[in-house]
C-alpha cells in the first residue's frame, strides 16, 4: 500500500517509514539549531530515542506478520525505490529501533560543548545514519539498496571525524571510508551478478533467476567480501579498531552494536534469501572465516591497552561468532537438514540481537568514564566503582553477558551455538565431520578468552584503587546516560531469562529463510530451553537465576549467623600488608602478558628498551597486527609507486603530450587495420 494512504489504512510499513521521515526531520531541526546546545541535546536527541521505540514496536509487531511492499518515486526516472517489510526485515528494524532508543537518550546527555562538530550538525548526521540503516533494512532493489548503503557509509564517516581538528582521528575516518567503499563495489557487483543479464535490479526478479552453481558462487564471493568489509572480517577488520576510538562513544555503540548487523543483514539477505542455491562449501568457507576472526578478535582484545580499542577488537570477535553460525546454516541448509538448519540460524539471530545490547552498552560505559576522567588508557583508571557506581553496576552486567555467563544475553546465544556443533550428525564429507568438533573446541577457547578479556577491562577499570588523583573527583553518569544505559541492561537481562520467548519471535524469520523453525518446540518445553529435546540438553535461566540469589541469601546468612561481631575490614587483594598501593595492583599489561606469551605469532610486537643512562627507564611494547603489513602496506607502497610514475610522465611540457597523443593515434590506427 502507498505511504500516501488515510491514516486509519496505512500498514506498518508505512508506519516505518513516517518513523524514517521523522528522524530525517529530527536531523534538519539540529541544522536550524545549529549551535543551541541544550535544545539539541535536551529535546531533539530524546525525541529520535521516542522515534527508535517507535520502530522496535512496529518492527516486533512486524515479525510473525506477512510481507508489506510499497514503491516510492522518489529516485531517478524509471528507478523508484522499492520497499519490502518481511520477518528478515522486522527482525533487523527490531533490533536498530531497540539499541538506537538507548543510545539515543544516552546521546542527550553525553555530548558538550565544544566537542568538534557543532551539536546541530551532529545531530543532522546522527539521525540521517539510523534512517539509512533502517533503508537498508527495507530496500526491495539494489538501486535503493546502494543509496542507503552509501548513505549510511557517509553519515557515520561524518560522525567518525567528529573531532576533525585530531590528525589520528582524520586518518581513521579516511580509513574507514576507503574500507566502506571497497566493500560498497563488492555489493554492487555482487547485484550485477545476481540480476543475470536482466536489466532489473529488484530483489523479486534476483529471487526468480536461477543461476548456474557458477555464477551463484560468483555473486556469493563477492557478497562476502562486500559485507565482510562492512562487518570487519579478517583481513579486512583494519578499520575497526581505528575508527572506534576515533568516534564518541554514543557514535562507537551505534556502529557497533547496530551498523555491523546490516552487514549481517546483507549476506543473510543474499545468501539464504536471494539464492535458490545452498552449497556446501559456501558454509565452509564461513565457517573458516568466523573462526579466524573470531580468534584474532579475541586475542588482539586481551592484550589491549586502551579501553575503546579493547571493545573494537571485542567486536571483531563477536562478528566471527556471527559468521560461524551463518556458515553451519549454510553447512546444514546445504545437506537439507532443516531442523539442524533452523538452531545455527537461531543462534545467529540470537546473537546479533546480544550482541547489539551489551556491546552498546559497553561503548556508553567508556563513554561515561572518558568524560568524567578524560582517560582511555586503561593503566591510568582503577577503583571508580566507588566514585560511578552506576555505571560500574550497570557495566558490570554488560561485561557478564559479553563474557557469555549465566543467566544473561551471551550465554543464551553462545549456548545454542554450541548446541549446533554438538547435536551435529554425520555429515556427507567426512572432512567436514571431523572438523565440527575441533571448531566447537576452538569456539569454546574463545569464549573462555572473551570471559578473560572481559575480566580485565572490568577490573582494571573499576576495581583496586585508583592509579591516578584525579579519579577521586570523577563523577558518574547523569540521568540521560543512565537512562540510556538502564535500557540497554533489561535487553541483556530480557534475552537471556525469557530465551524461549524470544526463539519464538525468531521462528519467523527461520521458517522464511530455512523452512523451519524452533518455536513449537520451544513453546512445548515451558521455561525450559531445550533446542532439540529434553533428553539431550536444556537450560532453565530463571531456575538458574533463583539458584544464584539462593546462594547469595545462604551466604549472607551463614556469614551473619557465625561471623557477625567478628569481623575486620581491610583493602581487599593487600594480602595482610597494609601499606598496599596503587602501584602494586595488576596492571592491564601485566593482564595481557600471558596471550602475548602464549599467541606470540599472532601479534607484530616492538619493544623499546631502556638503557643505563636514562633517569626514568621505562620498558614499552608496541602491539601491531600483521595483516596491516602483510597486506595493506604493500598495496599503499605500490600506489605511491605508480603516483610517482605517472608524476614523471607528467611533465607539463606540450611536446610530450603531443608525443602522448601521436603514439595513441598510431596504436588505435594498428588495432583498426588488424
Amino acid at each position: 500500500m502507498s505511504s500516501w494512504a488515510p491514516l486509519t489504512q496505512w500498514l506498518r510499513l508505512d508506519w516505518m517509514l513516517a518513523v524514517m521521515l521523522a528522524w530525517l526531520l529530527v536531523g534538519v531541526a539540529g541544522v536550524f539549531a545549529l549551535r543551541r546546545f541544550a535544545l539539541v541535546a535536551q529535546l531533539l536527541f530524546p525525541v529520535g530515542g521516542l522515534l527508535g521505540l517507535a520502530l522496535f514496536g512496529l518492527a516486533l509487531s512486524a515479525l510473525p506478520g506477512t510481507p508489506e511492499v510499497a514503491v516510492l518515486p522518489i529516485g531517478l526516472p524509471g528507478l523508484p525505490f522499492h520497499l519490502r517489510l518481511d520477518n528478515l526485515s522486522a527482525y533487523f528494524l527490531m533490533v536498530i529501533g531497540g539499541a538506537g532508543a538507548g543510545i539515543s537518550a544516552f546521546a542527550s546527555g553525553y555530548f558538550r560543548k565544544g566537542e568538534g562538530t557543532p551539536p546541530g550538525l551532529l545531530c543532522l548526521e546522527y539521525h540521517v545514519f539510523l534512517a539509512s540503516m533502517a533503508g537498508v533494512v527495507l530496500a526491495d532493489d539494489a538501486y535503493s539498496f546502494m543509496v542507503m548503503w552509501e548513505t549510511m557509509a557517509l553519515s557515520s564517516f561524518f560522525l567518525v571525524t567528529a573531532n576533525h581538528r585530531i590528525p589520528e582521528v582524520r586518518s581513521a575516518g579516511y580509513l574507514y571510508v576507503v574500507m566502506a567503499h571497497i566493500g560498497a563495489l563488492g555489493v554492487l557487483l555482487c547485484f550485477g551478478v545476481l540480476q543475470a543479464n536482466t536489466g532489473d535490479y529488484t530483489f523479486g526478479n534476483m529471487r526468480a533467476q536461477a543461476l548456474t552453481p557458477f555464477w551463484a558462487s560468483v555473486g556469493f564471493l563477492l557478497a562476502v567480501f562486500g559485507f565482510g568489509a562492512k562487518a570487519g572480517i579478517v583481513p579486512l577488520h583494519v578499520w575497526l579498531p581505528e575508527a572506534h576510538p576515533a568516534a564518541p562513544s554514543p557514535v562507537s555503540a551505534m556502529m557497533s552494536g547496530v551498523m555491523l548487523n546490516t552487514a549481517i543483514y546483507g549476506l543473510l539477505r543474499v545468501s539464504l534469501d536471494l539464492l535458490h542455491l545452498h552449497l556446501w562449501w559456501w558454509g565452509g568457507l564461513l565457517l573458516a572465516i568466523g573462526l579466524a576472526t573470531a580468534m584474532v578478535g579475541v586475542v588482539f582484545a586481551a592484550v589491549q591497552t586502551d579501553m575503546k580499542r579493547l571493545l573494537a577488537y571485542s567486536s571483531i570477535e563477536n562478528m566471527g561468532l556471527v559468521f560461524v553460525g551463518m556458515g553451519l546454516t549454510l553447512i546444514f541448509s546445504g545437506y537439507g537438514m532443516k531442523p539442524m538448519a533452523a538452531l545455527a540460524l537461531t543462534a545467529t539471530l540470537y546473537h546479533v540481537a546480544s550482541h547489539a545490547c551489551f556491546k552498546s552498552l559497553l561503548f556508553l560505559g567508556t563513554g561515561s568514564v572518558l568524560h568524567a576522567t578524560s582517560e582511555r588508557n586503561l593503566g591510568k583508571l582503577g577503583g571508580l566503582i566507588r566514585t560511578m557506581p552506576w555505571v560500574g553496576w550497570l557495566m558490570l552486567l554488560g561485561v557478564l553477558a559479553s563474557a557469555g555467563l549465566p543467566p544473561l544475553s551471551g550465554f543464551v546465544s553462545e549456548w545454542l551455538l554450541l548446541q549446533s556443533f554438538l547435536f551435529t550428525p554425520g555429515l556427507p564429507v567426512p572432512l567436514l565431520t571431523m572438523l565440527i568438533p575441533v571448531v566447537a573446541a576452538l569456539i569454546a577457547l574463545v569464549a573462555a578468552l572473551a570471559g578473560y578479556t572481559m575480566v580485565k577491562f572490568f577490573g582494571v577499570i573499576f576495581l583496586g584503587q585508583p592509579r591516578e588523583d584525579k579519579l577521586a573527583h570523577a563523577r558518574d553518569a547523569g540521568s540521560w546516560e543512565r537512562a540510556g544505559m538502564v535500557w540497554l541492561v533489561l535487553g541483556c537481562v530480557a534475552l537471556g531469562l525469557l530465551p524461549v520467548q524470544f526463539i519464538q519471535l525468531i521462528d519467523p524469520v527461520t521458517q522464511q529463510l530455512v523452512a523451519s523453525g524452533l518455536g513449537a518446540g520451544a513453546a512445548a518445553s515451558g521455561w525450559l530451553l531445550a533446542p532439540n529435546s529434553l533428553a539431550q540438553a536444556s537450560y532453565g535461566p530463571v531456575i538458574f537465576l533463583l539458584g544464584i540469589l539462593a546462594s547469595f541469601a545462604l551466604a549472607y546468612l551463614l556469614v551473619r549467623m557465625f561471623y557477625h561481631g567478628r569481623l575486620r575490614r581491610g583493602l581487599p587483594w593487600a594480602c595482610g600488608f597494609p601499606w598496599a598501593t596503587a602501584r602494586m595492583q595488576d596492571t592491564a599489561e601485566g593482564f595481557g602478558q600471558p596471550i602475548r606469551q602464549i599467541f606470540d605469532p599472532f601479534f607484530r610486537m616492538r619493544r623499546e628498551l631502556p638503557t643505563s643512562l636514562d633517569e626514568q627507564p621505562r620498558y614499552r611494547v608496541t602491539i601491531e597486527d600483521h595483516f596491516w603489513y602483510w597486506l595493506y602496506v604493500p598495496i599503499v607502497d605500490l600506489t605511491n609507486y605508480l603516483a610517482r610514475l605517472f608524476a614523471t610522465m607528467q611533465q607539463g611540457r606540450i611536446s610530450v603530450y603531443l608525443l602522448y597523443s601521436f603514439v595513441t593515434l598510431v596504436a588505435t590506427l594498428l588495432l583498426v587495420m588488424q
